[in-house]
């Protein structure tokens, strides 16, 4: 048995059009946020235009309302590339890659960073001013990292505001981890195929 469409009342087209729109604001609620990556301080990692799809439960599951955990998920780790409120303006959201976490020991010399005494591998990092050494942006510590906090850099290290510069980010401040890139493109025109769908690492 079948029914005509004109036998669809209001009810059942609000219902059928009120559905997905439920199941989107649940989905970018609790599951998956959208942001858009506006300057250049994770290049080459991330290009200006890549749009990103971010896991917001993979570190846990919050209540929208006054944002507490309901369940706390895995912890965040060296490497993970995090969304996060910004410490001094947290209306802003801020994208960086974590390289210390609770009780790591960290120190940059001459912009090598140093991970618990031990040189890090980062193959991903590039410098814009190479031959230029500032105290600070590039000569600091040893410092530990604290318990609940973190301490994230930008991969494109001379041109970052990160913890360098403002310290230590604390874990509920984290909103989730990139995963995928959705869409990117350099303005209007230039649609950058190659990297729709490429995972953010």
């Amino acid at each position: 048995r079948v029914e005509s469409e004109e036998s669809f009342g209001l009810r059942d087209t609000l219902i059928w059009c009120g559905i997905p729109i439920v199941i989107v604001l649940l989905v970018r609620m609790f599951l998956f946020g959208f942001y858009v990556i506006p300057s250049g301080s994770m290049l080459e990692t991330l290009q200006i235009g890549d749009h990103l799809l971010v896991n917001k439960f993979l570190y846990g599951l919050r209540n929208p309302f006054n944002d507490d955990y309901l369940i706390r998920g895995v912890e965040p780790k060296v490497g993970d590339i995090i969304v996060f409120r910004y410490p001094k303006d947290r209306s802003l959201d801020y994208i960086k890659r974590i390289v210390g976490v609770p009780g790591d020991t960290l120190e940059m010399r001459n912009k090598v960073l140093y991970r618990n005494g031990v040189e890090v591998q980062e193959p991903y990092t590039q410098h814009s001013q190479p031959l230029i050494m500032i105290p600070g942006r590039d000569n600091w510590g040893p410092i530990t990292v604290p318990a609940d906090k973190f301490f994230a850099l930008g991969d494109n290290r001379d041109d970052s505001a990160d913890s360098r510069f403002w310290g230590f980010l604390d874990r509920n401040d984290i909103r989730g981890k990139a995963w995928r890139i959705y869409w990117s493109a350099d303005g209007l025109s230039n649609i950058r195929l190659n990297r729709i769908g490429r995972a953010v690492e």
